[in-house]
C-alpha cells in the first residue's frame, strides 16, 4: 500500500490487517518509552489547507513515534497564499525531501488527484477532502468499536450516525467501512442534511432520532453541523436544530446502557450533544482521539514500508 486516499482502497483482509497493526501500536503508546525506530530517516509532511487540532497534531505525534522527521504546512503561511498550485507545492515538499504528504483539502479528490497524476512519487495519505471522505478517522473509529466489544470485525453491529451526514466526510468513510467489516449501518438527521440516493452506499436513513434510537443501536456517532460547508438555511434555527437532534435528555436515556457514544470532534456541546452525554461512562471521545496516534503509525508505516508490522 502506497496511498491511502479513500476507504475503497482497502478489502476486508488489508482493513483488519490495518486494524491488527494499530491494536499493537496502541500498546505500544501506552508504554513509558514510545519511540519506535521504523521510519527513521523518513520524511513526512503534513500539508493542511484547512484547519485541525486532533488530526494534524495525531498525524505529526505519529510519526514521531516512529522516528520520522516531521515538517507541518498551512496553507495560509506557504506560498499556496501567493497562488501557488497543489502540483507545485507538492513538488517543492517532494524535492526539499518528503518521503509522504499528510493532505486536508477543501476540494473532494484533491489526495486522490495528487495520488495519480504522477507529479510526485512520496506516498499521500487523506487526512480529509472536502466532503468526501476521512479515511483514518473511520479506521480509529472502527478500533474504538472493535475495542469497546472485544470483536475482530463487527459482524452484527448496529451503527448509528446522527446529523449532518450530506457534508460529513468521517460518515461517508465510516459507513464504507464499517459495511466491509460487516456492522449494520443506519444514518439519521434532517432531510435537508441526509444526501440523495444515500442507500446506494449501503446504509438506510431515518428522518426521526427517536426511531432511530428505538432499534437499539451499539454505536451511536453523532456528528457536527459544518455550517462552513452550507448554503444557505438548511435546517431552521439552531434551536430547532438542538431540539429534534441533540443527543440529550430522554434520547440519551434510550441509549442502551452497553452502547458506545463517539463523537469525531470538535464537539459543540449544548447543540448535537450534551455535555451529559460528552462526559458519560459510554462516552468513546478521549478513546477514539488516543486511537487517532495508533491507527496513523499504522497507516504511514504501512504506506512507507509497503509492509504489515
Amino acid at each position: 500500500m502506497k496511498h491511502l486516499t479513500s476507504i475503497r482502497e482497502l478489502d476486508l483482509n488489508s482493513a483488519l490487517s490495518l486494524l491488527d497493526n494499530s491494536q499493537q501500536l496502541s500498546q505500544i503508546n501506552e508504554r513509558e518509552v514510545k519511540k519506535l525506530p521504523f521510519l527513521r530517516g523518513k520524511t513526512v509532511v503534513n500539508l493542511f489547507f484547512e484547519n485541525s487540532t486532533r488530526t494534524r497534531i495525531s498525524f505529526e505525534v505519529a510519526a514521531k513515534r516512529l522516528s520520522a522527521d516531521v515538517i507541518n504546512v498551512s496553507a495560509d503561511s506557504s506560498s499556496v497564499s501567493k497562488g501557488e498550485s497543489l502540483k507545485d507545492t507538492a513538488q517543492t515538499l517532494e524535492a526539499i525531501g518528503a518521503d509522504a504528504i499528510v493532505i486536508r483539502h477543501p476540494l473532494s479528490g484533491a489526495p486522490r488527484l495528487l495520488a495519480d497524476q504522477g507529479w510526485i512519487s512520496a506516498s499521500v495519505i487523506n487526512a480529509g477532502d472536502g466532503s468526501h471522505e476521512h479515511p483514518t478517522q473511520a479506521l480509529l473509529d472502527a478500533l474504538t468499536i472493535r475495542q469497546g466489544f472485544g470483536l475482530t470485525d463487527l459482524t452484527g453491529l448496529k451503527v448509528l450516525i446522527v446529523g449532518d451526514i450530506r457534508h460529513s466526510r468521517v460518515a461517508r468513510s465510516n459507513i464504507l467501512l464499517l459495511n466491509l467489516l460487516g456492522a449494520t449501518v443506519t444514518v439519521a438527521g434532517p432531510k435537508t442534511l441526509i444526501p440523495e440516493a444515500i442507500e446506494e452506499m449501503g446504509t438506510r436513513s431515518l428522518n426521526s432520532f427517536e426511531d432511530a434510537l428505538s432499534e437499539k443501536p451499539d454505536v451511536v456517532m453523532m456528528l457536527r453541523v459544518q455550517k462552513e460547508r452550507m448554503e444557505g438555511e438548511v435546517f431552521g434555527s439552531p434551536a430547532e436544530y438542538s431540539r429534534a437532534w441533540s443527543l440529550e435528555g430522554q434520547r440519551l436515556a434510550m441509549v442502551s446502557k452497553d452502547a458506545l457514544i463517539m463523537h469525531p470532534g470538535p464537539m459543540n456541546r449544548g447543540f448535537e450533544i450534551s455535555s451529559q452525554a460528552a462526559d458519560d461512562p459510554r462516552s468513546q471521545v478521549l478513546k477514539q482521539v488516543a486511537n487517532g496516534v495508533a491507527v496513523r503509525m499504522a497507516v504511514l508505516y504501512r504506506c512507507l514500508s509497503g509492509e504489515s508490522l
